[in-house]
């Protein structure tokens, strides 16, 4: 194979890892990154020293056929990472609900808890166990060619099949069907869902709904030094197998060239020529900067398809004295009537205590974020910035107000309380609008894939299947560096070896892959 250069735009883990992927194989693999450091929606800033998490700060997908798991052992990645028990707690006015590991101390939890939803977890096992086993076989779904459909009809096992009419159904549906009535309940399979679906069981497909409940289950992870750690491993791993890393080059435009090269412009006045392109974007971005070389389909979909969800987040520097021992993960729910988001839930994530590289001594690094739709403060931010920052208050103290039913105390006992709004994540991670968490899962049959309707242009991140997590981001960068790899050398792709390996080491059901926050 020659020595084709590929560009990768935005040091993201999907980017990095696709980069160091396609690096290992012998390809010339230059990154460029506008910020100063890797991860994007995934990384780990400093202030006032504390690591804070800026976006992501649960991380999954470490176990045995787990995406992380096989992009590591590809790349020779050991992950610095801790296992959590338990993952988290979720609480509410009228109960609190531990979302433990181990199964034994699970079962008792939501038998206790969550009487109403008995029928619904034997329903929900079957279908996560048979979904996680597709998805450690790395699945080109959704297909892009027949011969994709070829290999995905290979990959698909008996265990699949009885509870595929999961796919065709909402959660809520499903929910229905099982007489699941009760209002704890439900918000509770709906709070799960809004953090791992980005939307909640009204909407929800019920069979990627299964796998988003069953997160906990199979274990979440600190990683040292903030989850922005794991693009620094990325990135000395694209670096040690040949590929380059550039920070404070952001694209500005890209032009397609002749004979199906691409020449890329950035703000620093250079200009990179690649064979191919793969983009750590949204559609949004990816448009803005094809001008008028994107393709029809690209431009359609960026007129039809509706924003995502932005976050609202607070960064605390906090007194570990008033922190809790019992989890290092909480999910707030203020009011279970009222939609969720919008500083209704909060989740929460304490930094690890041994970590004593989060925080100075005697403190720790918290992150709150909630779901937000950005219009508003976009709208406020242009027309009222009066009204923005009375927003911004409102928003800082709403969700103190709820992480305190869980750490009393809080507020008063930190000495650092940082605000970040979706303008915000717009001047850090430049995605337009500051949207994050990539799109709803709602339907399996219409997600996006990696492909732009441009021949050697690929997406990656949480724009494409399966989505949202570092873990969700991962598994789509093992399917861009194979259709690259297949793009450009008519042999077998080295998945195919580590599917090998993972079918001889197949995961058990207690151990299955998993996608994450």
């Amino acid at each position: 194979m020659g020595r084709q250069q590929i560009i990768v735009i935005g040091a993201g883990i999907g980017g990095l890892t696709a980069g160091a992927l396609l690096a290992r194989q012998g390809f010339q693999v230059t990154v460029l990154e506008a910020h100063v450091y890797p991860g994007g929606c995934a990384g780990t800033f400093y202030h006032q020293g504390y690591r804070f998490d800026a976006g992501a700060t649960v991380a999954g997908g470490f176990q045995e056929g787990g995406p992380h798991q096989i992009a590591g052992d590809l790349l020779g990645i050991q992950w610095n990472i801790k296992p959590l028990e338990p993952a988290w707690v979720i609480q509410t006015p009228q109960t609190t609900i531990t979302r433990w590991r181990d199964e034994s101390r699970w079962a008792e939890e939501r038998a206790a808890k969550l009487p109403a939803l008995r029928s619904f977890w034997g329903v929900q096992a079957r279908a996560a166990q048979a979904a996680w086993n597709f998805a450690a076989r790395l699945p080109e779904f959704p297909p892009a060619s027949l011969m994709d459909m070829g290999r995905l009809a290979l990959k698909i096992r008996p265990d699949l099949v009885p509870v595929s009419p999961l796919a065709l159904m909402r959660m809520g549906s499903l929910l229905d069907l099982l007489q699941v009535k009760d209002q704890t309940a439900r918000t509770f399979i709906d709070a799960q869902l809004l953090i791992s679906a980005q939307t909640t069981s009204a909407y929800a497909n019920a069979l990627y709904g299964a796998i988003a409940v069953d997160l906990p289950r199979v274990g979440v992870y600190h990683v040292r030094g903030g989850i922005g750690s794991l693009a620094q491993q990325l990135a000395e791993s694209l670096r040690q197998h040949g590929g380059d890393l550039i920070y404070r080059h952001a694209v500005t435009r890209i032009e397609r060239c002749a004979g199906g090269a691409f020449r890329l412009y950035t703000n620093k006045g250079r200009t990179f020529e690649a064979d191919a392109v793969i983009a750590n974007l949204t559609p949004w971005a990816l448009v803005n900067l094809l001008g008028d070389s994107a393709s029809e389909s690209l431009q359609r979909e960026t007129r039809q398809r509706p924003e995502t969800w932005g976050a609202f987040t607070l960064y605390l520097g906090v007194s570990e004295r008033v922190l809790p021992e019992q989890a290092d993960h909480y999910q707030i729910i203020q009011d279970p009537t009222a939609p969720l988001g919008e500083g209704n839930s909060v989740f929460v994530s304490i930094s690890d205590r041994e970590d004593n590289k989060r925080a100075p001594d005697g403190m720790r690094a918290l992150t709150l974020s909630t779901h937000t739709r950005i219009a508003p403060w976009w709208e406020l931010r242009q027309s009222d910035p009066e009204g923005y920052q009375a927003r911004v208050a409102r928003y800082r103290d709403r969700m103190l107000a709820g992480a305190e039913m869980a750490i009393p105390g809080l507020r008063r006992a930190a000495s650092l309380v940082l605000p970040g709004t979706p303008a915000a994540f717009y001047r850090f991670t430049r995605r337009p609008g500051g949207m994050v968490g990539g799109f709803p899962l709602t339907n399996l049959f219409r997600v996006r894939g990696p492909h732009t309707g441009i021949p050697h242009l690929w997406l990656v991140g949480d724009s494409i299947f399966p989505g949202q997590s570092t873990a969700g981001v991962t598994a789509g960068a093992l399917r861009v560096a194979a259709d690259v790899t297949r793009a450009f050398a008519d042999r077998k792709f080295w998945v195919g070896r580590a599917q090998s390996t993972i079918r001889a080491g197949a995961p058990s059901p207690s151990s299955p892959p998993v996608q994450t926050r």
